[in-house]
């Protein structure tokens, strides 16, 4: 039998679990000085320190699970924590104050601090054990449901339609499984949204290729003898079977307060270890915190940010500080399978004498609900497929909103004011909801990195980071970093006024005193670059990104013509316009990625990526496709990436253009054009859209008279409908219009800033635009046109001129004084008869393993 080593005379404190809110309790021990004045122990039954099951998920994207890590052995070595991974506490003798773990360890305690969370709910039905079921809720089940799907499973069920019941959805269908949703309740996510939301959740989601089966239960998992007793199916409460090879079962989780009934704890009749409002059990050396407990309001919190602050309570009292929970806020916002969603306040309207306002569009799948008290009181609101607002709305729960509740709901361009600003928000009001932070503690601040360490805000869910970011101080002026006190706007006029060629020249004729003579920052010279780039050809600069001066602005990817990947290698983009390829080549393209070992992808923009060349290997690569025909599909710059097609009129009965050959023309034109940020377009040859025209930041979609020209549009994180700029165009309208619309976005954009929220953010908006671009309001289309005629006729492409110069291709190498050695860290592991990049793992050295135990 094991004992932990006691090195110090101090009352010993024993926190039992390490998720994310026992490591909140940790960080909030050590603000309070009790790592100094207490011995710290943890026991852990995961195999790994805490991590952030908020963004569990996110596993199936490629984050790591170090990257989820939520600490380290800096912060354990720092503090003199004694952290036992693997080892969860099996037994607690009450009397002696002693913790039994189940490696043999034994820890006399002080003071003990239950945070063992929860377990997934499995219901009660046959063959709900047989090989195939899996719970989601550690990175071991994410691990397990991976591995199975691999080799035995092409359809998977995910029982429940709640929030991990839709993120385990989306991780089967991300692993290639046909994927069903089984939701007892009559919509999904019923905890959170209303018959309306679901709706447009439903709506959303079916759309997306998964089959949701609401109103109905699992009645029984069915098993397959053959298969030595694996899944096969589902039986329903409503008669019918469901086939499915896998199952996952996410109906919710239960606390787990096993061990608080084995010690005799006073638990809730319906599960929860009972705490007062210190968060102490009905043993006053014992507290409970997070989901296993039941607070002082009769609730059992399933949310994170609960249970931060009741780990914050629990740490002020064992400090002997003043501290009390008494509720907390339920609000969530969560991008599930990506349709934003949120929940805030009095949701489901439940306060006597209120009313709805309700916005809904089926076609977006956009639901929006506010909930109004009797006297105009903001109670609280769903929002799914537009959560923009969440964060101001929530802030402003509680308080009457400065203007009318139903334009809080209106889209953009159908009657609604400017967005609601920070300055609309009372000082008390809460911007992060994971740390209760308000915004005047923010206010006090003046940058993100040190709002996050003094406050913790935006570290959580990361829902509150972009209205923090709205809340903290301007620099004092706008200009485009600490070198220029210029807008990159202005930057681009003096450029193209004076004709200056290089961002030495700039920094010292226009940069800040300070700034003059030196080097730019990360900010301005990529800024500048493009500039320039985008303007060489009229300034009489040389449009190069690699020569001379050019290439030390460029950032890693542009310095190197390709995009870096994960694991230090890059991806080779060969254009493709239209999406149009011939046979040859094709067998070009797979002799290449054949020859050099890539992993090769027909992406959703109709091109052909081939993945994890070494840098070295660049230009033998592109050598052989230059050969070939292709140029740079330029993956890597701010510039065009691709227009993408529909067949159009020549194959398709319903096209009434040809929108293969619009969109050729298109990619040609524009092709290598600088821009502050990427572009993407796409071309339809009929109003039945199959290209997504109208995600794009400029679409054109064909009608009978000619072409629709649709700008602003975006897809990513946050989405938004490209608007119309003109109707009906003939070929040389059109082209003449998007080279003006281009030309003047490059020309008034900020630095970064896509199409789309340029369009937002410009002084007018689409008005303005249109009358600028299609009207001449301003006098400059000529110009406009005459920048780019030059960018056309003095286009030359990035590789073929690369491969060709020896000076150039110096820089290609990983090591500068080895220059014929490979990256030994760039290293790949097969998959599906590809490679994938294999990421080391990086142990956390400060850990007091078991293994070290058993050597003591």
């Amino acid at each position: 039998m094991a004992t932990a080593p006691a090195e110090k005379a101090l009352p010993t404190l024993v926190l039992v679990g390490h998720g994310m809110v026992g490591q909140r309790f940790l960080e909030a021990a050590a603000e309070r000085g009790l790592t100094e004045t207490h011995r710290v122990v943890v026991l852990c039954e995961e195999p790994r320190p805490a991590y952030d099951r908020v963004h569990l998920t996110s596993y199936f994207s490629g984050t790591t699970p170090e990257e989820l890590s939520m600490t380290d052995g800096e912060f354990i070595d720092k503090h003199g924590i004694e952290l036992y991974v693997g080892d969860p506490a099996v037994t607690v003798d009450r009397a002696t104050r002693t913790v039994h773990a189940r490696s043999g360890l034994e820890v006399t305690y002080d003071t003990l601090v239950l945070a063992t969370g929860s377990y997934p709910f499995v219901p009660p039905v046959p063959g709900k054990d047989a090989t195939g079921c899996f719970v989601y809720r550690t990175i071991e089940d994410l691990y397990a449901i991976e591995e199975y799907a691999k080799n035995n499973a092409t359809v998977g069920a995910v029982v429940g339609g709640g929030l991990l019941g839709l993120e385990a959805a989306g991780a089967l269908q991300g692993l290639g499984l046909t994927t069903h949703i089984v939701e007892f309740a009559p919509r999904l996510m019923p905890v959170q949204v209303d018959d309306g939301g679901g709706a447009a959740l439903l709506k959303t989601i079916t759309g997306m290729g998964l089959s949701v089966h609401t109103g109905v239960g699992t009645q029984e998992i069915v098993t397959d003898p053959d298969r030595g007793g694996a899944v096969r199916g589902m039986k329903l409460s409503d008669g019918s079977e469901l086939a499915a090879d896998l199952v996952v079962f996410s109906a919710g989780v239960r606390p787990r307060d096993q061990l608080a009934r084995d010690m005799g704890l006073l638990v809730g009749e319906r599960g929860g270890i009972t705490v007062d409002e210190q968060c102490r059990t009905s043993d006053p050396a014992v507290f409970a915190i997070g989901e296993c407990a039941l607070a002082a309001d009769g609730r059992v919190y399933g949310l994170v940010a609960p249970g931060y602050e009741m780990a914050l309570t629990a740490a002020d009292t064992i400090a002997q500080a003043d501290a009390a929970f008494t509720g907390a806020d339920l609000s969530t916002k969560l991008k599930l399978l990506g349709v934003d969603v949120a929940s805030f306040g009095d949701a489901h309207g439940a306060a006597e004498g209120c009313l709805d306002v309700v916005y809904s569009d089926s076609r977006s799948g956009t639901y929006k609900k506010l909930v109004i008290g009797s006297e105009g009181e903001l109670l609280g609101g769903i929002l799914v497929g537009d959560a923009e607002a969440y964060g101001t709305l929530r802030a402003l729960t509680g308080s009457v909103p400065p203007i009318a509740p139903e334009q809080l709901v209106l889209p953009a361009g159908a009657g609604a004011p400017a967005q609601l600003g920070p300055d609309a928000l009372p000082a008390d009001a809460v911007i992060c909801s994971c740390h209760n932070v308000t915004k005047g503690e923010i206010c006090a601040h003046t940058t993100l990195p040190e709002v996050k360490k003094c406050t913790k805000a935006g570290t959580g869910c990361g829902s509150c980071v972009k209205l923090i970011g709205q809340l903290l101080p301007k620099s004092g002026d706008d200009g485009l970093c600490g070198c220029f006190k210029h807008t990159r706007q202005e930057l681009y006029e003096i450029v193209r006024v004076k004709r200056i060629t290089s961002f030495a020249q700039l920094l010292d004729e226009h940069g800040r005193e300070q700034a003059r003579g030196g080097e730019g920052c990360e900010i301005c010279k990529p800024a500048v670059g493009s500039v320039i780039a985008s303007l060489a050809p009229s300034i009489g600069a040389d449009g190069y990104v690699l020569d001379g001066e050019q290439a030390a602005l460029q950032d890693t990817n542009d310095h190197f013509l390709a995009n870096l990947q994960k694991n230090g290698s890059y991806s080779v983009v060969p254009r493709i316009p239209g999406g149009e390829i011939t046979p040859e080549k094709l067998i070009v393209i797979g002799e290449v990625a054949r020859d050099f070992g890539l992993y090769t992808k027909i992406t959703g923009g109709q091109r052909i990526d081939l993945f994890g060349a070494r840098v070295e290997q660049l230009p033998m690569i592109w050598a052989r496709l230059v050969d070939a025909g292709f140029e740079s599909g330029h993956a890597y710059g701010k510039s065009l990436r691709t227009v993408k097609s529909c067949v159009g009129q020549t194959w398709c009965r319903y096209g009434v253009q040809d929108s293969v050959r619009m969109a050729i023309d298109l990619e040609l034109r524009y092709r290598g054009l600088r821009a502050p940020h990427k572009l993407k377009s796409a071309v339809s040859g009929c109003a039945r859209e199959c290209a997504e025209a109208q995600s794009k930041d400029f679409g054109v979609i064909a009608t009978a008279n000619g072409w629709n020209l649709y700008v602003g549009g975006n897809g990513g994180m946050t989405p938004r409908h490209a608007d119309l700029l003109a109707q009906d165009l003939s070929d040389a309208e059109l082209i003449r219009l998007i080279d003006r619309f281009l030309m003047f976005y490059i020309r008034t954009a900020d630095r970064l800033e896509r199409t789309a929220a340029w369009l937002e953010r410009i002084d007018g908006g689409l008005d303005h635009v249109r009358d600028v671009v299609v009207h001449d309001s301003l006098g400059i289309c000529d110009e406009l046109e005459a920048l780019m005629r030059a960018h056309v006729a003095h286009y030359r492409d990035e590789w073929s001129e690369t491969i060709n110069d020896p000076e150039r291709l110096a820089r290609f190498v990983s090591f500068v004084n080895a220059p014929d050695t490979p990256d030994p860290t760039v290293r790949f592991v097969p998959e599906r008869d590809q490679i994938k990049p294999e990421l080391p793992l990086v142990p956390l050295t400060s850990l007091t393993s078991l293994e070290g135990l058993a050597a003591r």
